[in-house]
Protein backbone atom coordinates (compact mmCIF):
# COMPACT_ATOMS: atom_id res chain seq x y z
CA UNK A 1 0.00 0.00 0.00
CA UNK A 2 1.13 3.58 -0.98
CA UNK A 3 0.80 6.22 1.57
CA UNK A 4 0.88 9.91 1.06
CA UNK A 5 0.97 11.87 4.33
CA UNK A 6 0.45 15.57 3.91
CA UNK A 7 1.58 18.02 6.21
CA UNK A 8 -0.83 21.22 7.27
CA UNK A 9 0.21 24.49 6.30
CA UNK A 10 1.42 27.20 8.06
CA UNK A 11 -0.06 28.22 11.51
CA UNK A 12 -0.46 31.92 12.54
CA UNK A 13 1.75 31.27 16.26
CA UNK A 14 4.60 32.82 17.47
CA UNK A 15 7.38 31.57 16.57
CA UNK A 16 8.72 29.96 19.47
CA UNK A 17 5.10 28.46 20.68
CA UNK A 18 5.09 25.21 21.64
CA UNK A 19 1.20 24.37 20.55
CA UNK A 20 1.46 20.57 19.94
CA UNK A 21 -2.50 19.36 20.08
CA UNK A 22 -4.07 22.71 20.55
CA UNK A 23 -6.23 23.77 17.65
CA UNK A 24 -4.35 26.83 16.47
CA UNK A 25 -5.22 29.35 13.40
CA UNK A 26 -3.50 29.37 10.27
CA UNK A 27 -1.93 31.80 8.90
CA UNK A 28 -3.49 33.82 6.48
CA UNK A 29 -0.83 32.21 3.54
CA UNK A 30 -3.37 29.03 4.14
CA UNK A 31 -5.04 29.57 0.22
CA UNK A 32 -1.42 30.32 -1.37
CA UNK A 33 0.37 27.42 0.54
CA UNK A 34 -3.02 25.02 0.08
CA UNK A 35 -3.19 25.79 -3.72
CA UNK A 36 0.84 24.69 -3.80
CA UNK A 37 -0.02 21.47 -2.04
CA UNK A 38 -3.28 20.54 -3.95
CA UNK A 39 -1.60 21.06 -7.15
CA UNK A 40 1.41 18.83 -5.89
CA UNK A 41 -1.27 16.13 -5.33
CA UNK A 42 -2.91 16.24 -8.86
CA UNK A 43 -3.54 13.46 -11.07
CA UNK A 44 -3.36 11.14 -8.01
CA UNK A 45 -6.25 8.80 -6.59
CA UNK A 46 -6.67 7.62 -3.01
CA UNK A 47 -8.67 4.82 -2.21
CA UNK A 48 -9.61 6.35 1.34
CA UNK A 49 -8.53 9.79 3.09
CA UNK A 50 -7.92 10.33 6.85
CA UNK A 51 -7.00 13.49 8.65
CA UNK A 52 -6.04 14.79 12.28
CA UNK A 53 -9.25 16.18 13.89
CA UNK A 54 -7.25 19.22 14.36
CA UNK A 55 -8.36 22.13 12.15
CA UNK A 56 -5.31 23.14 10.69
CA UNK A 57 -5.56 19.35 8.87
CA UNK A 58 -9.09 19.35 8.29
CA UNK A 59 -9.24 22.62 6.58
CA UNK A 60 -6.18 21.45 4.40
CA UNK A 61 -8.11 18.08 3.19
CA UNK A 62 -11.09 20.38 2.63
CA UNK A 63 -9.38 22.42 0.08
CA UNK A 64 -7.82 19.60 -1.40
CA UNK A 65 -11.23 17.68 -2.12
CA UNK A 66 -11.41 15.22 0.48
CA UNK A 67 -14.20 17.02 2.63
CA UNK A 68 -15.17 14.27 4.37
CA UNK A 69 -11.89 12.53 5.33
CA UNK A 70 -12.33 10.29 8.16
CA UNK A 71 -10.99 11.70 11.13
CA UNK A 72 -8.87 9.90 13.78
CA UNK A 73 -7.36 11.17 17.17
CA UNK A 74 -3.96 8.86 16.44
CA UNK A 75 -2.88 11.15 14.06
CA UNK A 76 -2.97 14.50 16.19
CA UNK A 77 0.32 16.25 16.55
CA UNK A 78 2.40 14.99 19.89
CA UNK A 79 0.58 15.91 23.09
CA UNK A 80 2.81 18.63 24.80
CA UNK A 81 0.57 18.33 28.06
CA UNK A 82 1.07 21.44 30.54
CA UNK A 83 3.63 23.07 27.69
CA UNK A 84 0.59 24.10 25.34
CA UNK A 85 0.96 27.33 23.96
CA UNK A 86 3.96 28.53 26.02
CA UNK A 87 7.40 29.93 24.72
CA UNK A 88 9.71 26.78 24.84
CA UNK A 89 12.02 29.53 26.38
CA UNK A 90 9.65 30.53 29.41
CA UNK A 91 8.75 26.97 30.34
CA UNK A 92 10.17 27.00 33.97
CA UNK A 93 9.23 23.42 34.10
CA UNK A 94 12.48 21.26 35.38
CA UNK A 95 11.30 17.97 33.39
CA UNK A 96 11.81 20.28 29.59
CA UNK A 97 15.65 19.78 30.02
CA UNK A 98 15.39 15.86 30.69
CA UNK A 99 12.84 15.79 27.72
CA UNK A 100 15.28 18.04 25.78
CA UNK A 101 17.97 15.33 26.76
CA UNK A 102 15.45 12.51 25.58
CA UNK A 103 12.40 13.35 23.83
CA UNK A 104 11.91 9.64 22.31
CA UNK A 105 11.59 8.99 26.62
CA UNK A 106 10.30 11.35 28.34
CA UNK A 107 7.08 12.33 28.68
CA UNK A 108 6.21 16.23 28.11
CA UNK A 109 4.59 17.03 31.70
CA UNK A 110 0.76 16.06 31.49
CA UNK A 111 1.57 15.08 28.16
CA UNK A 112 3.03 12.21 26.19
CA UNK A 113 6.74 11.45 24.30
CA UNK A 114 7.75 10.62 21.13
CA UNK A 115 7.91 6.97 21.86
CA UNK A 116 4.06 7.43 23.11
CA UNK A 117 2.88 9.42 19.87
CA UNK A 118 5.12 6.56 17.91
CA UNK A 119 3.07 4.26 19.33
CA UNK A 120 -0.62 6.13 18.13
CA UNK A 121 0.89 6.21 14.48
CA UNK A 122 1.84 2.87 14.63
CA UNK A 123 -1.21 1.36 16.18
CA UNK A 124 -3.20 3.58 13.53
CA UNK A 125 -0.73 2.32 10.56
CA UNK A 126 -0.66 -1.38 11.66
CA UNK A 127 -4.66 -1.40 11.14
CA UNK A 128 -4.21 0.52 8.00
CA UNK A 129 -2.06 -2.31 6.59
CA UNK A 130 -5.09 -4.65 7.05
CA UNK A 131 -7.56 -2.91 4.96
CA UNK A 132 -7.43 -3.33 1.21
CA UNK A 133 -6.61 -0.32 -0.50
CA UNK A 134 -3.94 0.48 -2.95
CA UNK A 135 -3.43 4.22 -2.06
CA UNK A 136 -4.20 6.36 0.53
CA UNK A 137 -3.81 10.06 1.85
CA UNK A 138 -3.39 11.42 5.37
CA UNK A 139 -3.56 15.26 6.49
CA UNK A 140 -1.51 15.46 9.33
CA UNK A 141 1.51 17.24 11.37
CA UNK A 142 5.30 16.99 11.10
CA UNK A 143 5.40 14.65 14.39
CA UNK A 144 2.95 12.02 12.83
CA UNK A 145 5.02 12.21 9.44
CA UNK A 146 8.01 11.56 11.57
CA UNK A 147 6.63 8.00 13.05
CA UNK A 148 5.30 7.39 9.56
CA UNK A 149 8.72 7.27 8.28
CA UNK A 150 10.41 5.63 10.96
CA UNK A 151 7.64 3.14 11.02
CA UNK A 152 8.40 2.31 6.97
CA UNK A 153 12.31 1.93 8.26
CA UNK A 154 13.16 4.95 5.97
CA UNK A 155 14.33 7.38 8.97
CA UNK A 156 15.83 6.53 12.44
CA UNK A 157 14.70 8.06 15.39
CA UNK A 158 17.31 9.65 16.31
CA UNK A 159 17.67 11.51 12.92
CA UNK A 160 13.55 12.52 13.82
CA UNK A 161 13.81 16.17 14.07
CA UNK A 162 16.70 16.95 11.52
CA UNK A 163 13.75 15.48 8.86
CA UNK A 164 10.50 17.51 9.75
CA UNK A 165 8.43 17.98 6.37
CA UNK A 166 7.79 21.96 5.19
CA UNK A 167 4.36 22.82 5.97
CA UNK A 168 2.32 21.72 3.34
CA UNK A 169 4.76 19.25 1.95
CA UNK A 170 4.58 15.53 1.39
CA UNK A 171 6.19 12.30 1.90
CA UNK A 172 5.08 9.22 0.25
CA UNK A 173 5.71 5.79 2.05
CA UNK A 174 5.05 2.23 1.62
CA UNK A 175 3.56 -0.16 4.02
Amino acid sequence: MIVYFIRHTSVDVPQGVCYGQTDVPLKPSFEEEAAQTSSNLQGLHFDKTYTSPLTRCTRLAAYCGYPDAERDDRIKELNFGDWEMHRFNDISDANLKKWYEDYLHVKATNGESFEDQYKRVADFLNELRQKPYEQVAIFAHGGVLINAQIYAGTLKPEDAFSALTPYGGIIKIEI
